[in-house]
C-alpha cells in the first residue's frame, strides 16, 4: 500500500511539473499529459525491474563504471593521433557506448562469481550470526525445519530460492494427487513460516538460466552465498557434500536424537504387521523406529514384551531386532 501511494504521488508530481514546463510555452495541457505519460512509463519500467537482484544490479553498475574508465583511457590515448576534433568527439562517444555495454553485460553474466574485493578484504554481512541456510523443496514440505529453528538448534537466516518456489508451484499444479498435495503442503508451510515473527525466512531472487536441475542450482547458489543447505533428500546431501557444501540433513538430526536402545534391554511393543521373513513380526517405537521380532507373526495385533538382540544403523534410519521374552 505504501508503494502505491509513492507511485501515485510521483505521478501527480510529474503531472504538475509537466504543467509548469508547458506553461512557459503556453502548452499547459500537452505538458500535463506528457508529464503523466512519462511518469507512467517510468513506473511501468520500475515494476518490470522488481525481480532484478541487488547482486545483479551491483555487478552491472560496477561493469558500467569499469567500461567508462576503459573508454576514457583508450580515447585519451587515441587523442594523441592527429585528427579533427569532431572525429575525436565521435570516437569518445562510440568507445564509451561500446565499453559500457560490454562491461555491463560481462559483469551481469558473471555475477555468480562476481565479488567486490578490496585486496584481502571481502565485504560480508555481520548481522547474521551463523550465515545463511538454504531450504530445498523436501525440507519445506517436511515442515520440521520451522520447529527446529524455533528451538534455536539452527542459527542464521532461512533463505528460499525463487526457483524452489517455482518447483513447489509446479507440484501444486500437478495432475498427480500425491504431488499436488505435497506442493500445496509446502506452500502452506512456507506461508505460515513467513507469518511467524520468530522465523527469519526470505526469498532469494537469483537464478541460473543455464541450469535446468533444481539440485544443481541449489548447490551452485549455496557456494555463491557461502551458505549451508538444509534438506531431507539423501541424494542431494551426498552430491552437495562431494562438492564441499555444508549439509544440514533433518533426517540425520532426527536419527541422532533417537533414544539409545541396548542389546538385552526389554521393551513393550505392539506388533502391527507381519515381517518379510517367516514368523517375523514388526512393530514401531514411539519415535518411529522399526522393531523386527523373531517368531512374532502369531502375535500380530497384540502387545508383547520383547528383548533387544541387536541394533542396526542404516542410511534410512535405525532398525532394532528382537525376540519374544518368555
Amino acid at each position: 500500500m505504501t508503494l502505491f501511494f509513492i507511485r501515485l504521488f510521483f505521478l501527480v508530481l510529474s503531472g504538475a511539473v509537466g504543467f509548469l514546463i508547458g506553461d512557459f510555452y503556453n502548452r499547459e495541457l500537452p505538458g500535463l499529459v506528457l508529464g503523466i505519460v512519462g511518469a507512467g512509463l517510468f513506473i511501468f519500467l520500475e515494476a518490470m525491474m522488481k525481480r532484478v537482484s541487488v547482486r545483479g544490479l551491483s555487478s552491472m553498475v560496477f561493469g558500467l563504471l569499469f567500461g567508462v574508465i576503459m573508454a576514457k583511457l583508450i580515447s585519451d590515448t587515441l587523442a594523441l593521433v592527429p585528427a579533427t576534433e569532431s572525429f575525436h568527439a565521435a570516437l569518445r562517444v562510440v568507445l564509451t557506448l561500446f565499453f559500457s555495454y560490454l562491461g555491463a553485460v560481462i559483469a551481469l553474466r558473471g555475477k555468480d562469481e562476481f565479488n567486490l574485493i578490496i585486496p584481502y578484504v571481502r565485504f560480508r554481512r555481520t548481522d547474521l550470526k551463523e550465515g545463511v541456510i538454504l531450504l530445498d523443496t523436501s525440507a519445506i514440505i517436511d515442515g520440521r525445519v520451522a520447529d527446529i529453528y524455533r528451538s534455536h538448534f539452527l542459527a542464521g537466516r532461512l533463505v528460499v530460492p525463487r526457483f524452489v518456489l517455482h518447483e513447489l508451484q509446479r507440484l501444486a499444479d500437478s495432475e498427480d494427487d500425491l504431488k499436488r498435495q505435497r506442493g500445496r503442503r509446502g506452500l502452506e508451510i512456507l506461508r505460515s513460516m513467513q507469518k511467524d515473527q520468530s522465523v527469519d525466512v526470505r526469498v532469494h531472487e537469483d537464478d541460473f538460466p543455464g541450469e535446468h536441475e533444481v539440485d544443481l542450482k541449489l548447490v551452485k547458489l549455496a557456494k555463491m552465498l557461502e551458505a549451508r543447505l538444509c534438506t531431507t533428500d539423501f541424494n542431494l546431501s551426498r552430491m552437495a557434500a562431494i562438492q564441499g557444501t555444508e549439509i544440514l540433513n533433518i533426517n540425520d538430526l532426527v536419527n541422532s536424537v533417537k533414544p539409545v536402545v541396548f542389546s538385552g534391554e526389554q521393551i513393550d511393543l505392539q506388533i502391527i504387521k507381519e515381517g518379510k521373513e517367516d514368523n517375523q513380526g514388526v512393530g514401531y517405537l514411539e519415535d518411529g523406529t522399526m522393531v523386527v521380532v523373531t517368531d512374532g507373526r502369531r502375535h500380530v495385533g497384540q502387545k508383547v514384551k520383547v528383548a533387544v538382540t541387536s541394533v542396526l544403523q542404516t542410511q534410512a534410519g535405525r532398525m532394532i531386532f528382537s525376540k519374544l521374552e518368555r
